[in-house]
């Protein structure tokens, strides 16, 4: 057993739209942008991670910019298996005499569809796995923030991620009832784009609507500590010349509303189909919020006023489905009843 464990190597991936987190030996071994580089002439990858987003929407003809997954899928079959095969790479930088056998529990959307999941597996395989566990992002959510997901108790978790805003009810290791929209961190990042084109007639780029969202990002115009306002610098849309605004929080709140409605309404549409003895428990328990989009100010506070529950969020937000998919890994036998399409 030792000998076997000793040629094989355990990972746990949490496949991001935004960024892909890797867990090895219980620590986060990669945290990197869900990105490539791509040379057109040669077809090779040249970047992946932070130094592709560092040319991300910076590139010349020469070279393509390619973001493997949209809505939280793979968009892109061969740009997700090299993107999976660099990030493994870090993971151990020295070379073995004996290549390790790879086992991996992955966490995916819940609402994602048997294609999909294939297409995950496949990616994986190709990377080096023999072994392929996944987990829904939900479930590894829970577990990551502390959640017993096998207690007879109700629990909420809602993750927003880069492409998918997932609400769950858990109960006795299931999730109840589930909402997946694609509505998340993307489409705030495209809507501050839309309204910094059309209020202030000043067209930037991905990166840079990533930084506002960062900086002066808020789901309510009613912050307790605002943050003060932000320089943005863009194309002027009327003179073609590059230029410098200063956005507040308040202009980015009004542009991320429509978006954050629809997260709403999916949240009291799953309360809707929850059967009634787990809402008694959500009740008291509340609803845990998890993933990048949670950490937009003021976003617990306005579902808290939609649903009249307890919002909370995780501690480490971006990291808490990636811990969970961590400690799935590792308890591998008890959470097997918990692995989809596991091979």
């Amino acid at each position: 057993m030792g000998l076997f464990n000793f040629f094989t190597q355990e990972v746990a991936i949490d496949l991001g739209t935004a960024n892909t987190i890797i867990i090895y030996d219980d620590k986060i071994v990669v945290d990197e942008p869900s990105i490539v580089a791509m040379d057109r002439m040669s077809g090779k990858y040249i970047a992946i991670g932070k130094k592709a987003q560092q040319m991300h929407g910076k590139t010349h003809e020469e070279i393509k910019t390619i973001r493997p997954l949209k809505d939280g899928v793979i968009a892109d079959f061969n740009a997700a298996e090299e993107m999976i095969k660099g990030f493994i790479k870090m993971v151990k930088p020295g070379k073995s005499i004996f290549p390790p056998s790879l086992r991996m529990v992955i966490c995916i959307p819940s609402g994602i569809t048997e294609v999909e999941k294939r297409a995950v597996v496949d990616s994986a395989e190709h990377a080096g796995a023999k072994e392929v566990y996944l987990i829904h992002e939900p479930m590894a959510a829970a577990i990551g923030i502390g959640i017993d997901v096998e207690e007879p108790m109700g629990n909420m978790v809602i993750d927003i991620g880069g492409g998918t805003s997932e609400i769950a009810v858990i109960a006795l290791g299931g999730i109840v009832c589930d909402k997946n929209i694609r509505v998340a961190g993307d489409a705030f990042t495209r809507d501050i784009q839309e309204f910094m084109r059309k209020q202030h007639n000043i067209l930037v780029g991905e990166r840079t609507a990533e930084e506002i969202k960062i900086e002066v990002g808020a789901a309510t115009t009613e912050l307790e500590n605002p943050p003060e306002d932000f320089a943005v610098r863009g194309r002027d849309l009327l003179t073609s010349t590059p230029k410098e605004i200063k956005v507040s929080y308040t202009e980015i709140a009004n542009a991320l509303d429509k978006s954050i409605s629809k997260i709403e309404d999916a949240i009291l549409s799953a309360l809707e189909n929850t059967p009634p003895e787990l809402s008694a428990d959500i009740y008291r328990t509340g609803i845990y919020l998890a993933g990048g989009g949670s950490l937009l100010r003021g976003l617990d506070k306005r579902i808290s006023r939609k649903t009249k529950l307890p919002v909370h969020v995780a501690e480490d937000p971006l990291r808490a489905v990636a811990r969970g998919t961590g400690i799935a890994l590792n308890n591998i036998g008890k959470y097997q009843f918990l692995m989809v399409g596991t091979r």
